[in-house]
């Protein structure tokens, strides 16, 4: 599902044009970013967590041409799939 899909479906469910939509999908997604960016924890219930970890720098190898290589420290965002969200994959046969 893309953006504009996510969009479409919020204006079937909703009393909402395709503008009020799109304004309130980013107007979530800004939200989220800005929480992140703060180091804050985002909770959806039923959907999950969004949290920022911090990579230490370590050292990679180039696939190609089997060359090491430096990685440099970074944050990177974490997901973690709440129960709601886990549940139809958990008794997949």
């Amino acid at each position: 599902m893309r953006k504009t899909d996510l969009v479409k479906q919020l204006c079937t469910l909703g009393e909402l044009n395709r503008v009020q939509a799109d304004d309130v999908v980013e107007a979530i997604v800004e939200q989220v970013t800005n929480a992140l960016a703060r180091g804050e924890r985002v909770q959806l219930p039923g959907l999950g967590s969004f949290s920022v970890r911090h990579r230490n720098a370590h050292t990679g190898i180039n696939p190609q041409t089997g060359e090491a290589l430096r990685i440099a420290a970074k944050n990177q965002i974490f997901f973690k799939a709440g129960k709601r969200l886990r549940d139809p994959f958990q008794h997949k046969e």
